[in-house]
């Protein structure tokens, strides 16, 4: 360990080697998921890896044609390459469409040397125009996936060749005879290697295994990869349980549990949680990005469980309350402080002392600062209720009479305030007899309350129909707060974090 001294202390840096052993696995992660990314996107994108090219703009329906642009991504040397990895998906070409092609082979190396009305052609065109009825009744696509490519075949074909039926087939068998291909044979076949020959090359076969699944023999290429991560784990984690204090090694797993994703042999693309963390600690990524790739992903996968967490939580709490109100726990916890079998741990009683401390604060505080609008209040309202009586009728007369009356009205007001005030206060204060017969009053409006439901068998009632309440809060509104946008509320969380942060 290097130590590196600063002003505000001491503070320990981790020694070059440990970090060079960081960055070296956090490279062999990055590889792993690049392959792993390949592996999941070689099937999808093939048709990508087989021409090495995209088409931008590119529409073609029965109704619509729009030209598109052709953009070569890929020299053909390195696409023939990257579809070596056709034998670890177990992918051979079709037999039906490999057979129309060499077909079509066979007939553009007899043209080399014959015309296209000798006696050997005229055999090679009808056996194409059979192979492509059947092609396209049978879709010798489907089996791929690739009866899209099977319609943009048929789509160009109608374009390039119309009849009256719209008729894919009808074209086919049009375009491969003598008639057609006697007059500008080259440009002809030409289109057909252009347009149809790339789409045709597109359709394979892939091997089915003992399992039912497609073969699939990635498992080979990623048990390297699995077996260093395994190993790697196993004595990650038997040295933190050495070096922390209490740490079992089991402990130590759960710890690290997020690089098991590694030398899983499926969900391989969650091997990107444990890839983003080695990054960052490697400081292979810059922190702030690490810290960015971290947190988005433990916010999805908030997102993902937090409305099921939500439902199970809230069905759990009111499942409860129901049980506990089914078990008579309402009349329990109203009968049993008058039962011996109650455990008092203070030899206090707390109900009383909550309504005192609320009583304190009423008098000593909120008292004293309402005083001003309570005797407002009151005194606007003692002078309604006199001005409505027959003998004010009779003072208001008198010179002076109304402002005697407000003038009494005021003191009598704010005499009975403070000597309301006044009163309460020294009721409140630190007195045994009153204490007790506080107690008193408390323990026999409990015992009469009790006593009269259970008599009057409403208990029974209440307990029922809060029991039907809480069922249906469960069907009416648990759904609607477990289907809450999450989003909204991880975005509000955003929000508040970065307010206290500012």
């Amino acid at each position: 360990m290097t130590i590196v001294r600063k002003s505000s202390g001491v503070k320990f840096q981790k020694s070059r080697p440990n970090l060079w052993f960081e960055k070296i696995m956090a490279i062999i992660a990055v590889i792993n998921l690049l392959l792993v990314i390949f592996d999941l996107s070689y099937v999808p994108i093939r048709d990508f890896w087989l021409h090495g090219q995209i088409r931008l703009g590119n529409l073609r329906s029965a109704y619509v044609s729009i030209p598109g642009i052709k953009l070569d991504i890929i020299p053909d040397d390195i696409s023939q390459f990257i579809l070596q990895y056709d034998n670890v998906k177990g992918i051979v070409p079709n037999r039906t469409t490999e057979k129309y092609l060499s077909k079509v082979a066979e007939l553009e190396q007899k043209l080399e040397t014959t015309k296209i009305n000798d006696p050997e052609i005229i055999p090679i065109l009808s056996d194409l125009r059979r192979r492509s009825v059947e092609m396209i009744q049978n879709d010798a696509f489907e089996e791929a996936g690739k009866s899209g490519n099977l319609e943009r075949l048929k789509n160009i074909m109608r374009e390039y060749l119309p009849n009256e039926e719209q008729s894919s087939k009808q074209a086919f068998w049009q375009f491969w005879s003598v008639n057609y291909l006697q007059n500008n044979t080259t440009a002809k076949l030409a289109f057909f290697n252009d347009e149809i020959k790339p789409l045709i090359e597109t359709n394979y076969y892939r091997h089915i295994g003992e399992t039912g699944g497609y073969v699939d023999n990635f498992g080979f290429l990623d048990f390297p990869f699995g077996a260093i991560f395994a190993l790697e784990f196993l004595a990650r984690t038997w040295l933190i349980s050495r070096t922390r204090t209490g740490v079992s090694w089991i402990d130590a797993m759960l710890w690290r549990w997020y690089d098991v994703f590694f030398f899983l042999p499926f969900w391989r693309w969650l091997r990107v949680i444990p890839t983003s963390v080695r990054l960052q600690r490697s400081r292979l990524l810059p922190l702030n990005i690490g810290n960015r790739i971290q947190k988005q992903i433990s916010q999805g996968i908030v997102a993902g469980i937090a409305e099921d967490i939500t439902e199970v939580v809230v069905i759990r709490i009111i499942n409860q309350l129901q049980i506990s109100i089914r078990q008579g726990d309402i009349s329990n916890l109203l009968a049993e402080r008058n039962q011996n079998g109650y455990i008092d741990i203070n030899n206090t009683n707390e109900t009383a002392e909550i309504i005192k401390i609320f009583a304190n604060t009423m008098v000593d505080r909120v008292l004293p600062k309402i005083q001003p609008e309570a005797e407002a209040l009151l005194q606007y309202s003692l002078q309604k209720a006199i001005q409505q009586s027959p003998a004010y009728q009779g003072v208001s007369f008198l010179p002076g009479g109304k402002t005697a009356v407000s003038s009494l009205t005021k003191q009598l007001v704010s005499q009975t305030y403070s000597g309301f005030a006044a009163a309460l206060k020294a009721v409140l204060e630190e007195d045994k007899k009153f204490e007790q017969l506080l107690e008193s009053l408390f323990t026999n409006v409990n015992q009469s309350f009790v006593s009269e439901i259970k008599a009057r068998q409403s208990l029974n009632q209440i307990e029922t129909l809060l029991v039907d309440l809480l069922e249906e809060i469960k069907i009416n509104y648990v759904e609607r707060l477990s289907a809450e946008d999450v989003e909204q509320i991880l975005e509000q969380t955003r929000s508040i974090r970065k307010i206290t942060q500012n």
